[in-house]
């Protein structure tokens, strides 16, 4: 038996009410999930109805990635100062309102200024849900079981919004808001119903200064990354340069420079700037092929993509076992070099026009492994060790990693393969991959050399 931040033990059979926490964790977290990736292919139908250029197009997803990105690292960090029960409760509020209002305007502008509100809503949600999950369950089995559950409706949110996006869109772009509305809303209730209200610490959380510069540094690198305006890098690094002169001479800082210390929590969200930033890559690179030189519809394209997703969702579960006898650092190390093949795999059996079931099919099926036994794990590993008080700060940490790091490999990979579809062959996205399974093989090197190293911990 062991015992949540209040002092109430977890039994090992739970109690439904904490399944019920559980349940809302996992519900809120699969519709951040939904909204990053079912909006793609809806992007045609909404720029047609809405008079929207492709270039003013893009920003209905880039929108929610500024959002999203920019402020996670704050959003943990706020969870921590003002209570996370009540910072999940409002970011889930306005996520609501803000979907069903993407589904009713007529405006394009006002779209876009709704997807960047909804992705800032998800920034506060997504850290805080997972600091929620990381404070009720305990370190060990407990935990190790609620995150392989969390992870799986995560990944089955992204895998679904790829296929819910082509459903919906054929019966009206607007359904892709309207329908998370009502789930959003049961996320709502039974939050306010189940989740235990907790006490913020009396002091800290007057760091002005940090939360102006860290919020404008990082709104501005995700601003340069999401738009390739690399320039922007010059300025984005000086304010968050002002952050770290702030946060070693305040008192209180908005967020502890400390926790970057600690070798394991530094290589768990580099592994997930590695595990996000190739596996989004190689989706995209895999979409834009099918779709644009196969001529694929959509949903054929998304049923294609589906086993990858199915594997994550169904293999997830497992991990949180397979954590508790083996230690993260063996997963993680595992995980990177199921990246790593999956990758080769492709790369060097393709040639100009690769088979499905040959080719494509046991890569997506290795990279789907490699997800199930990485992020769960990663997660797991950024935050065992941090006390409660500091684990909205731990969870938004690692979440800013996964999403700045997709952000800045798509962004490199995109360039790579902006013409590659001009030219009707697989042979022009090599480049692309390449990319992707160099940032895996460097994942994998970080991750080995702690364990070949003679005196250290495994699974540290």
């Amino acid at each position: 038996m062991s015992m949540t931040e209040t002092g109430t033990p977890v039994p090992l059979r739970w109690s439904s009410r904490l399944w019920g926490v559980l349940a809302v964790l996992c519900i809120v977290v699969f519709l951040d999930g939904l909204d990053i990736s079912n909006i793609g292919v809806a992007l045609p139908s909404i720029g047609a109805e809405l008079g929207l250029s492709t270039t003013s197009l893009q920003w209905v997803v880039n929108g929610y990635v500024l959002g999203f990105g920019g402020l996670l690292l704050l959003g943990g960090r706020t969870a921590d100062l003002l209570g996370r029960r009540r910072v999940f409760l409002v970011a889930v509020a306005v996520f609501t309102v803000a979907s069903l209002i993407g589904g009713l305007v007529d405006d394009g502008g006002l779209l876009i200024a709704t997807r960047f509100i909804m992705g800032l809503a998800a920034a506060f949600t997504a850290p805080t849900a997972l600091s929620i999950l990381t404070t009720t369950f305990p370190e060990g089995p407990a935990r190790n079981k609620a995150l392989a559950i969390f992870t799986a409706f995560s990944a089955s949110g992204f895998s679904s919004g790829l296929i819910l996006g082509g459903v919906l869109t054929n019966l009206g772009w607007r359904w892709n808001f309207l329908v998370p509305v009502p789930l959003a809303l049961a996320a709502l209730i039974g939050g306010m119903l189940l989740i235990a209200r907790d006490r913020p610490p009396s002091s800290g959380g007057q760091d002005l200064g940090g939360a102006v510069t860290l919020t404008a540094g990082m709104l501005l690198t995700v601003y340069a990354v999401v738009t390739t305006t690399w320039g922007l890098l010059i300025p984005a690094a000086a304010l968050l340069a002002a952050f770290v002169v702030i946060e070693n001479r305040v008192r209180h800082p908005l967020v502890r420079l400390g926790i970057l210390r600690t070798g394991s929590i530094v290589r768990a969200n580099v592994s997930l700037v590695v595990l996000m930033g190739s596996y989004v890559s190689f989706q995209f690179i895999m979409t834009l092929y099918l779709q644009d030189v196969l001529g694929w519809s959509p949903l054929k394209v998304a049923l294609a993509i589906l086993p990858l997703g199915l594997v994550v969702v169904f293999g997830s579960p497992y991990v949180g076992k397979l954590v508790s006898s083996w230690g993260t650092g063996r997963l993680i190390a595992i995980s990177m070099a199921l990246l790593t093949l999956s990758y080769l795999w492709i790369l060097v059996t393709a040639g100009s026009d690769p088979h499905y079931l040959v080719q494509m099919l046991p890569t997506m099926l290795l990279n789907g492994a490699a997800f199930a036994f990485g992020y769960g794990t990663i997660i797991t590993q950024a935050t065992d060790g941090v006390a409660d008080h500091e684990q909205g700060l731990a969870s938004g940490l690692v979440q800013t990693s996964g999403q700045v790091g997709t952000a800045m490999v798509l962004a490199v990979v995109s360039t790579l393969v902006a013409t590659a579809t001009a030219t009707g062959s697989f042979t022009s996205f090599r480049p692309g991959l390449i990319t992707v399974t160099a940032v895996a093989a460097a994942g994998l090197v970080l991750n080995l050399v702690p364990l070949l190293t003679p005196g250290r911990r495994i699974g540290a």
